[in-house]
């Protein structure tokens, strides 16, 4: 999807070369860890918390996972990077910075 384009191709050849090397068995088992609901716990986080979610994360929809993060933690900055993908910090450098050094400078 963003490859050449919001990364490089060596990049985008790397990740695909780590994903196609990853042990088929933790790959089938950390899918379990997805059903595991820890909404029950998120109250009670007490420190400042940033949350950086791209609006196009494809395997963590906005919709259904950030988006609903604010009523659940109490002291949560949200920064929502627009066409952002699943790892933003890889196509979206430049705004996963600014976020966090304005968040850790609070």
């Amino acid at each position: 999807m963003l490859g050449g384009t919001r990364i490089s191709e060596q990049a985008w050849q790397n990740s695909f070369v780590v994903a196609i090397g990853a042990s088929p068995y933790a790959a089938h088992a950390c899918i379990d860890t997805w059903l595991t609901d820890f909404r029950g716990d998120l109250p009670k986080i007490d420190v400042p918390t940033l949350l950086l979610h791209g609006d196009a994360d494809r395997i963590l929809p906005y919709a259904v996972t950030a988006a609903r993060l604010p009523g659940l933690i109490k002291d949560l900055t949200v920064v929502t990077v627009e066409g952002g993908p699943h790892n933003i910090a890889w196509t979206h450098p430049d705004e996963v910075n600014e976020a966090l050094l304005a968040f850790l400078s609070k």
